[in-house]
């Protein structure tokens, strides 16, 4: 390669990242994007500003959507009350993009790439901006980029870093669903990071019991047990096992043995094989992933996850799974299918794997590359390897392009 090309690369990198963050921010502006979720978040810190009594009373925006986190998180909401709206919009949107920079450089970290140069840096962040989970992250001004980077931050520190853990146990005080990393620590051994992680979350606890006594005493003994406040379990939006299954029988309430025993199996399952996995990266991307599955909701944009894992199997060199998961994350497949109303229910069984594409690859990946690798070994006369089926969980392992929330955790 000649020097005027080096030179130029970065120019190219660069280029190409303004051209798609432009783009995106001019497609949000002529959609005129809601960003439901954020404008909830605002209307929870305005709760918390009214004394909290209401916390958990109150519905916004033509989908009448409530609060649904602990009272710590509405706490941190409250900023989002003393701004405009349109104001409110632009730092959630801007602060997504910066937070998405931030998950691509942790995930890098996650997979032991060196350090990524600014250039290449924008580019892969302008890339990972069109993965669908991302996308309706922005879209809807959701936290779960920076509750991803929470967690990826601490768990890739130094091993004995000061409060190694609190920062995973402050991500669960936000969101209930990360306690599992405090679960993974546990089974990592590494208990002190664990004890920290509950501690840190039992002082968001204390911190929202605090400052809003009423509300809290009304989440954590009623608000938390009413699963149908987040939002209906059997459409699309949900790539959860539960969504899977209850499209799968046509049914909106299938019985605890049709989802409960399934989701208890894959939990154990994916636990266990995190507690073996040989690399704490394929450790954590097990936790993730299993998370995501045997939630009772795990709206598509909760899988930001997929940005470590492509991170992952790009640093092992597994360049076609990467593409496979890249392609699969952004094909948007289960919007193509017909979705109002009830029609989730009514889905045939050929369309049944489009309406489930993320729980389906985290299922069915590690098989696939199994068959793949012994395959490909069978041709060569070279041994199979196991190593990366072993313990990679690629080792795993709201509607539509324009917003139609229906309500999300």
């Amino acid at each position: 390669m000649t020097r005027r090309s080096h030179s130029a690369t970065p120019c190219v990198l660069l280029a190409v990242s303004v051209l798609s963050l432009t783009t995106f921010t001019a497609l949000c502006v002529h959609q005129r994007i809601p960003m439901a979720d954020a404008l909830v978040y605002r209307a929870e810190g305005q709760a918390v500003l009214r004394g909290g009594d209401d916390l958990y009373g109150f519905t916004v925006t033509e989908w009448h959507l409530p609060a649904t986190y602990p009272p710590f998180a509405a706490l941190l909401f409250v900023p989002a009350a003393l701004i405009p709206v349109t104001t409110l919009k632009a730092a959630f949107l801007a602060g997504n993009a910066l937070l998405l920079a931030v998950l691509v450089r942790l995930s890098a970290r996650l997979a032991g790439l060196p350090k990524i140069r600014p250039p290449l840096l924008c580019a892969a962040t302008a890339a990972a901006l069109w993965l669908e989970p991302v996308f309706q992250t922005l879209l809807f001004g959701q936290i779960n980029l920076a509750l991803a980077c929470l967690i990826l931050w601490d768990l890739t520190r130094p091993s004995g870093a000061r409060f190694k853990g609190a920062a995973v146990g402050i991500a669960a005080g936000i969101k209930l669903t990360p306690a599992i990393f405090i679960a993974y620590l546990l089974l990592r051994g590494r208990h002190r990071e664990a004890g920290t992680a509950t501690a840190a979350c039992a002082g968001t606890v204390a911190l929202g019991a605090l400052v809003l006594p009423s509300a809290s005493l009304d989440f954590w003994t009623r608000r938390l047990y009413e699963t149908g406040r987040v939002g209906k379990a059997w459409i699309v939006d949900n790539q959860s096992l539960q969504g899977l299954i209850a499209r799968a029988l046509g049914d909106p309430a299938p019985g605890p043995a049709a989802w409960a025993l399934p989701c208890a199996a894959v939990a154990l399952t994916g636990l266990w094989l995190a507690a073996r996995a040989a690399e704490d990266r394929h450790a954590i991307l097990l936790t993730a992933f299993t998370a995501l599955l045997v939630s009772p909701i795990s709206w598509s944009h909760h899988w930001v996850w997929c940005v470590p894992l492509i991170a992952v199997l790009l640093a092992e060199g597994r360049t076609r799974t990467a593409a496979l998961v890249a392609l699969v994350f952004t094909a948007r497949t289960m919007w193509l299918l017909p979705h109002e109303g009830e029609l989730d229910l009514q889905l045939p069984w050929w369309q049944q794997p489009l309406a489930s594409p993320y729980p389906l690859l985290v299922l069915l990946l590690p098989t696939a590359e199994y068959v793949i690798t012994r395959r490909m070994s069978t041709r060569t006369g070279a041994p199979a390897l196991a190593g990366p089926v072993h313990c990679s969980h690629d080792d795993t392992a709201h509607r539509g392009t324009a917003p139609e929330p229906l309500g999300r955790g």
